[in-house]
């Protein structure tokens, strides 16, 4: 293969096509730029972001990165505003028909993964955020069969929840009624040598819980804790947990607000 052709194979397809194909951006869908360009579709972005109309022409660009740009340190503190703004744009283009007819077929198609719980028998299961706002946890999958929400396989470290948003899975399942999967109901029971164990499920003597804690999403309580293990310094110490420890450039973001915060 000439050189030639191996630039044209970096370059076509534009940055969001680029964007879309690295690695573990495998649950994204390529945004139409129509729709990036609509300022409607766009409305209360600006203000998250200290570099918006560089991302965003950069979102836009037909070109995608080069090896010299991704070297550049000013490119890359732009590159960062353009991954989150193309991810809330994200989150919202998936919501209208187009967006969710393209999900569809990558939730059909397995895209997503399957349930990791073996008595959903490998069930499709969907992309989810546990909150809306950015850096406050990590995409997550939602299984429709045992309405459970887990890690994704492949941890996707520097996909935010916020670029799916809480509501996208039921919003999908809603819109497309011949995707409906009834519940499961199979249930484990645990066992020693074939007999049921004392107040563990499947005894008699086994009683459901009385206070069952009810999440949808990460509420302000729980956004609470999260920053004060964080201002624990949880994050150097290696405390915190896998499943919500931001990626590098999330830590440095955190590390500055605490300075602020402090001063």
């Amino acid at each position: 293969m000439s050189d030639d052709s191996e630039k044209s194979q970096l370059t076509d397809g534009g940055w969001i096509a680029w964007f879309c194909s690295l690695e573990d951006h495998h649950f994204f869908c390529e945004v139409d730029e129509e729709f990036i360009r609509d300022s409607f579709n766009l409305y209360g972005l600006k203000p998250k972001f200290s570099h918006y109309e560089e991302a965003l022409e950069m979102i836009l660009q037909p070109d995608c990165p080069d090896e010299e740009d991704m070297q550049n340190e000013k490119f890359l503190r732009i590159y960062q505003d353009a991954s989150d703004l193309y991810g809330l744009i994200h989150a919202r283009f998936i919501l209208t028909p187009r967006g969710l007819a393209i999900m569809r077929e990558k939730y059909l198609s397995g895209r997503f993964g399957t349930c990791p719980r073996v008595l959903c028998e490998r069930q499709n299961v969907l992309p989810l955020g546990l909150s809306e706002d950015l850096r406050t946890s990590r995409v997550k999958v939602y299984c429709p069969k045992c309405e459970e929400i887990y890690i994704p396989k492949r941890k996707c470290i520097d996909v935010d929840g916020a670029y799916f948003g809480c509501s996208f899975p039921h919003i999908l399942l809603s819109a497309y009624t011949d995707l409906t999967v009834q519940p499961t109901t199979s249930v484990y029971i645990p066992k020693i040598y074939g007999f049921k164990i004392y107040k563990k499920k499947g005894s008699k003597f086994y009683q459901q819980p009385e206070h069952l804690t009810q999440m949808s999403y990460y509420g302000p309580e729980q956004l609470r804790k999260m920053k004060i293990g964080v201002e624990r310094g949880k994050i150097e110490n290696g405390n915190m947990s896998e499943e919500n420890r931001p990626s590098k450039i999330e830590e440095e973001k955190i590390t500055k607000k605490n300075k602020q915060f402090a001063k």
